[in-house]
Formats: C-alpha cells, structure tokens, sequence
C-alpha cells in the first residue's frame, strides 16, 4: 500500500512533530511496511476462531464492592484553618 507524503506530514502535524525531507521519506517507508505487514492478516482464516480481549485468556478480576460505614466529617476537618458546611475552604486558583 502506498502512503503519500502528504499523510505523513498529517501524522507529523497532528503529533507535532517536524521532519525533513528525507525523513520523511524514511517514515513514509516505515509506515508502508507496517500496513504491508498488517494486511498479511487477511490472508488468514479466522471463521472459527473466538474473539478475545486478551491474549493469555486471563480475566480482570475485581474485589466485591463493600459498602462501610465513613468516616466522621468533624474528626476530619478539625485541623482545618478553615472550613464551612463540613468542606476545606481553599485559596482560589482559577481566575
């Protein structure tokens, strides 16, 4: 497949990025080699093989949600300098 100039200098100015001439060039060959490499792929048969979201088949495995009691608000803004409505009072940062 090729890849024009143009779509490099797009990928450029989109990460930008600036390249000279020559490599970009070097990158328009890169960039032709992986779609090369990746349309390889559709050669193969994939019919009846299962989606996967992962390679090794492992699970993403997560605690129960337990529901606790909090703790107390006062206890945690009684060091506070300043407080209101059981809340930190901070400086303004955003003007």
């Amino acid at each position: 497949m090729r890849v024009p100039i143009s779509e490099v200098e797009k990928i450029a100015a989109l990460s930008r990025l600036s390249f000279s001439d020559q490599e970009k060039r070097q990158y328009q060959h890169h960039l032709e080699e992986v779609l090369k490499t990746a349309q390889k792929l559709d050669e193969l048969d994939t019919s009846g093989i299962k989606p996967t979201a992962h390679i090794q088949g492992i699970e993403n495995v997560q605690r129960a949600d337990v529901v606790k009691e909090s703790m107390d608000n006062e206890l945690l803004t009684m060091n506070a300098p300043e407080k209101e409505n059981g809340c930190f009072i901070v400086p303004k940062v955003v003007e």
